[in-house]
């Protein structure tokens, strides 16, 4: 099944905005309307309280178990090892605190293919990560089929979240690579008021930024944010190029990228080997070139692609995908760039 999906954001009072989601199945037309609340501030953090009803107290804004450096642990159990590590989930890879009302809903978005082992000391890893910090979230794997085909991580993560809006409301979406594991959980997965960067230390960069146009690994953005900014673009076939184009949309949407210090946001990469179905994308300096004309109408605003399947399990929610590579590549073509796109 073929979805073409737009977004549109509609006018509203100024203590909500609108927005909606078209979609077309079979050119069946429908809206998913979702509302944004105005942002609580708090040291700069959106408290994006859970829809769930509760007569509990809010958890606290900074979680009392806290300890900051966490070690981070590379084996990697089997699914029903990991599930029994983690008995306290939900189908579909949800979390929620039981003693408290947690104060933030957190969609977790992992653009995915073929990297099963890596998928599993990531979930060994994040279950209790997110656990200690008393979030309302769940994580959405996203997977691009078949595996032949170039891999698009932009695009994934654009598919993820319309896919998740049409499950329910989510004010926050962390955009999480499956290979970066976080080592100190003083680094709070939660959305801010500006678009925030989160994989600002990695161990493979010595801790350091990678570069200071760097938005890639893993990002958290609001519903808010990610409309405002026509979310990611689908046209970057294969490794580079889309973290550098969402540093642009970030500042042409008005926006300044929020990052924590590089001693709380830190994260240890899994080694691997090249990836043979993401090569270098040859394309990318002349799509980036173009990202300031081109970003209003590359991104959720134009997208087609079809859902396979989208299966829970208690570790996670899997959204199978197909991204239709070889129509998006010929209209790159015809839209002059060059053959090798």
């Amino acid at each position: 099944m073929t979805t073409f999906v737009g977004i549109a954001v509609l006018p509203a009072p100024r203590t909500k905005l609108k927005v909606a989601l078209l979609c077309m199945f079979w050119g069946e037309a429908f809206y998913l309307f979702a509302s944004l609340e105005p942002p609580i501030k708090q040291d700069d953090t959106l408290s994006n309280l859970s829809d769930e009803t509760s007569t509990l107290f809010n958890c606290p804004s900074i979680p009392h178990n806290l300890v900051g450096p966490v070690p981070v642990v590379l084996s990697a159990p089997h699914f029903p090892e990991i599930e029994n590590m983690h008995q306290n989930l939900t189908m579909g890879g949800h979390g929620q605190p039981v003693h408290c009302r947690a104060r933030h809903k957190v969609a977790i978005i992992v653009p995915y293919r073929e990297r099963e082992e890596h998928l599993r000391i990531f979930l060994r890893n994040i279950h209790g990560f997110l656990s200690k910090q008393q979030l309302d979230y769940t994580i959405f794997v996203v997977e691009q089929v078949p595996w032949e085909r170039t891999f698009n991580r932009g695009k994934l993560m654009n598919i993820g979240f319309v896919e998740v809006l049409k499950m329910g409301y989510w004010p926050c979406f962390i955009f999480h690579d499956v290979d970066l594991l976080p080592e100190n959980d003083h680094n709070l997965y939660v959305c801010a008021n500006q678009p925030k960067h989160m994989a600002v230390a990695i161990d493979k960069y010595q801790y350091k930024l990678y570069h200071t146009t760097y938005f890639g690994g893993i990002t958290a953005l609001t519903l808010e944010q990610m409309v405002k900014m026509n979310g990611f673009s689908n046209e970057y076939w294969g490794w580079g190029g889309e973290d550098n184009d969402m540093y642009k949309r970030v500042h042409l949407a008005g926006y300044a990228i929020h990052r924590d210090s590089t001693e709380i946001a830190r994260y240890k990469m899994i080694k691997h080997d090249h990836d043979e179905g993401n090569p270098i994308n040859k394309c990318r300096y002349q799509l980036l070139r173009q990202t300031k004309r081109r970003w209003r109408i590359d991104g959720l605003s134009d997208m087609a692609y079809s859902l396979v399947s989208t299966t829970r399990n208690r570790l996670f929610t899997s959204i199978t995908v197909e991204l239709h590579e070889e129509q998006s590549r010929e209209r790159l073509r015809r839209l002059g760039f060059a053959r090798f796109c």
